[in-house]
């Protein structure tokens, strides 16, 4: 099987873009309530029971009724650069038109309301660098929506419409979830709006290295943080599903559908979700906070296999092995060692590294575990305390974003013989493009030179800079210009 899933494509659904994402926290998010049902998914298979107290055959609609009005369309547009000539029709006629012209880029997928008053669950792939983002509702009405806050590590988004009354789903503990148990998936599946499937959970704890994956290793915290513990379903999910629900027969939220892996990127038997338990957290996180409160244990991890055993002469087959400490690790303080095998964290089994990623993952800075490890064959209990990825207790802000430094350009002066040469009175050169804004939603080149920011003359790097830093996160800039060895001028515009 973790052959087949090395060839397959594990395809994030719904189309991604760069991230932009509008964080936003206060004293007024914390107030926000999200709800959650006690209980046990509801789990029959073949009969229920009707109002008349008979058996009879198990039927998906009533939970289709309950689901469908709380699952949305969204679009998301990217407002790429503009890449033409000034509009001269002589020009034109002359030089022929600019070789490229590039309009807005859009991307879909679903979400699901989780509150009355407007706020959705959605992945982080489907509105990751847009601009703008609408929300369609099941009537069909269309509503602008705010980025709340977004998770890269868990690929999930919350986003907000103003709207009141709306109606929506409840987390239900996916820990209490079953292999076998019947499930729905809702969205919007090639714009195929509130599509409904059924199938049932094929496994739990699933990482397919996707998230994050070309850091990805088998380790908990050094150098990646992503969780993947998905719930895999063979439900219909295909790509538009991503952020939709994945739905107890009760209609009770488990997950969020995420991805498939599959060798031609449409449904092929295998679907993921993250498991409610790890949504719910991250979500009312971004609504408080802006920013996710993770846990951090502060160990590499791997899988306790028959050969790992063997190796290292351990009693047993299953369980998360520590391979290394991360600095400031709240593990290593707490007394655990290299070559432990965690086997409990407080009354949940751990049979996997994937199972303590996701215990790890659901829980905050400071909040105590008590880890029973496996030390050369005798079982030792050790309490630990949590820390965040810094190594401390604080609570995580989001960062002040440097608009100017999300572009990736570097500037440098023009010689006075070039400007003369291109009869220019002005200007700077683009001397590097590194990751970032412009690289990613313009055609600009290195050697562009800037006579213009927006309708501003542009005469020194000193002036260029000032003009930039006046900008906020959002605003629109134009940067007009030419390239030396092609004296025509170009604008490109985008988004701070």
């Amino acid at each position: 099987m973790n052959k087949f899933f090395q060839l397959v494509i594990a395809a994030i659904l719904g189309s991604g873009i760069t991230m932009v994402a509008n964080q936003w926290y206060g004293n007024d998010n914390k107030n926000v309530k999200i709800e959650h049902i006690d209980g046990v998914p509801a789990t029959s298979v073949a009969y229920t029971v009707n109002e008349n107290g008979e058996a009879v055959p198990l039927d998906f609609t009533g939970t289709a009724d309950k689901v469908t009005p709380a699952v949305v369309y969204i679009r998301s547009t990217q407002e790429r650069g503009v890449y033409r000539n000034s509009p001269d029709p002589l020009r034109e006629f002359f030089n022929g038109p600019s070789p490229m012209q590039r309009g807005p880029a859009q991307s879909s997928g679903s979400g699901v309301i989780i509150n009355k008053n407007g706020y959705i669950v959605t992945n982080n792939h489907v509105v990751q660098g847009a601009d703008i983002v609408e929300v369609t509702l099941s009537d069909n009405s269309t509503y602008k929506a705010e980025v709340i806050g977004t998770d890269p590590d868990t690929d999930l988004a919350v986003i907000k419409v103003n709207q009141k009354d709306l109606p929506y789903l409840s987390f239900v503990d996916s820990d209490q979830s079953k292999v076998g148990q019947w499930v729905l998936a809702v969205g919007n599946p090639f714009n195929l709006n509130s599509t409904v499937t059924a199938g049932i959970i094929s496994a739990k704890g699933r990482n397919i290295n996707i998230i994050n994956s070309n850091t990805r290793g088998e380790n908990e915290q050094l150098g990646n943080t992503a969780i993947e513990s998905f719930i895999q379903t063979d439900a219909a999910i295909n790509p538009g599903n991503s952020g939709g629900a994945l739905v107890s027969l009760d209609g009770g939220l488990l997950g969020i559908n995420t991805a498939i892996a599959s060798p031609t990127g449409a449904y092929s038997g295998y679907g993921f979700a993250v498991p409610s338990n790890i949504v719910s957290k991250v979500v009312e996180d971004l609504i408080a906070y802006g920013a996710v409160q993770r846990g951090w244990l502060g160990v590499t991890v791997q899988n306790v296999t028959s050969d790992l055993a063997k190796q290292e002469m351990l009693d047993r087959n299953e369980g998360a092995y520590i391979v290394d400490f991360a600095e400031n690790s709240a593990a290593r303080e707490a007394g655990l060692q290299k070559g432990d095998v965690v086997v409990q964290m407080d009354d949940s089994e751990i049979k996997s590294s994937t199972a303590l990623i996701e215990y790890v993952g659901q829980r905050r800075p400071g909040d105590k575990i008590v880890i029973k490890v496996d030390r050369k064959g005798k079982i030792v209990e050790v309490p630990v305390t949590l820390k965040n990825k810094n190594g401390e207790l604080a609570t995580i802000r989001p960062k002040e974003k440097d608009a100017v430094a999300s572009l990736g350009l570097s500037i440098e002066k023009v010689d006075q013989k070039v400007l003369n040469r291109l009869d220019l009175k002005g200007g700077v050169r683009v001397s590097k493009l590194e990751n970032g804004k412009l690289s990613r939603y313009t055609d600009m080149r290195e050697g562009f030179i800037i006579t213009h920011i927006d309708d501003q003359a542009v005469n020194s790097v000193e002036e260029a800079n000032r003009i930039l830093k006046d900008k906020k996160e959002g605003d629109l800039v134009t940067f007009s210009g030419i390239y030396e060895d092609f004296p025509r001028e170009y604008i490109y515009a985008l988004r701070m």
